[in-house]
């Protein structure tokens, strides 16, 4: 298995696990509030990592074209995707809201293949069609409850067109320090969800809440996030987005395992349509003759046939590692991904 589809359901996993892990600490908190503590949790504890592992504090090496984009990915999926999803979820049911999530994935891969011209064939359509359709059955309601309006779902709806931009825009910078990346995207959307809760009325809880809270944060919004950014790197953005979205059944499983509880058959068919659409995606053999343009930037590499350069610095010979560095222009056959390298036209 390709090693960037491990980060992608790693990243899945993660994310899914957050919420029963929440409900296993017994965290009782307002939806705004809790978001916020969890992001906010992300952003310290990636900080924290990058202090520790640069041994203080690094310039982030982003180049100033490339700020534009982070920034935009922060403003719409740390700012204006929450606002518009926590407004959207005073106006309608949790069901409805656990339903129209799943236009995240596929407003993410419309946007990528339409809008980005990243690459897709049919294989990987079908793929993605059959991981919406599980997410759809997942969450699909159960009981009779009637629509309160279309405001709401428009809301929750315009939150995922925001993610979806944000995931996107992300993979744009996706070459880059992933954990400085995966920090202040945590940091602006932890302050801006705790900051609604806040003026909204909502209290802090006790520290031995926080704690355990910012942990939870840490692990299935951080790291999730970090290893989200890796997959895009490898993946490009309609592929990584596929993976991410089996996160709720991965979620359910695990909830599965903690509590005991029973399941309905409509879980164990939504968990064949996404382990199909998952399989699907894993037979992809994507491969011909591409060109490759001049290129310069800088991520973790080894010197395979995409990386051959001479450095300007006194090498030791140790792989992977990560600098910048220039591509020269290549025309070769291979099979690939719409990986940093493989960003061409078809």
């Amino acid at each position: 298995m390709n090693l960037n589809v491990v980060y992608a359901l790693s990243a899945a996993a993660l994310f899914g696990a957050s919420t029963p892990l929440a409900k296993v600490l017994g965290l009782d908190l307002s939806p705004i509030l809790l978001a916020g503590l969890l992001y906010l949790g992300s952003g310290l504890g990636l900080t924290l990592v990058r202090l520790i592992r640069d041994r203080g504090w690094q310039p982030s090496g982003l180049k100033a074209s490339e700020w534009p984009w982070l920034i935009g990915a922060i403003v719409f999926g740390g700012v204006l995707g929450p606002v518009a999803l926590m407004f959207g979820l005073t106006l309608t049911s949790g069901a409805t809201a656990s339903l129209m999530l799943n236009l995240e994935a596929v407003l993410t891969a419309v946007l990528a293949w339409v809008v980005f011209k990243e690459n897709a064939d049919r294989r990987i359509v079908a793929g993605m069609l059959a991981i919406v359709a599980g997410g759809l059955l997942l969450a699909w309601p159960h009981d009779s409850a009637q629509p309160q309006g279309w405001i709401g779902p428009l809301a929750v709806a315009l939150a995922c067109a925001c993610w979806a931009i944000d995931n996107n825009l992300t993979r744009k910078v996706s070459a880059s320090d992933a954990v400085f990346i995966a920090g202040i995207k945590g940091l602006a959307a932890g302050l801006v969800n705790c900051s609604l809760a806040l003026l909204l009325g909502a209290k802090l809880p006790h520290i031995t809440v926080i704690g355990p809270t910012l942990i939870v944060g840490f692990l299935g919004y951080g790291i999730s996030l970090v290893l989200f950014v890796l997959a895009l790197r490898g993946l490009g953005t309609a592929r990584t987005g596929a993976y991410f979205s089996t996160a709720p059944f991965l979620g359910a499983a695990i909830a599965l395992l903690l509590f005991g509880e029973t399941v309905s058959l409509t879980f164990w068919i939504a968990s064949l349509l996404m382990g199909l659409g998952v399989w699907i995606h894993l037979r992809e053999h994507h491969a011909h003759e591409h060109q490759h343009v001049a290129l310069t930037h800088g991520h973790r590499h080894v010197h395979d046939e995409h990386h051959q350069h001479e450095h300007s610095f006194e090498w030791d010979g140790t792989e992977p590692h990560s600098h910048e560095h220039q591509h020269t222009p290549i025309r070769h056959s291979h099979p690939h991904f719409p990986d940093i390298h493989h960003r061409h036209k078809h």
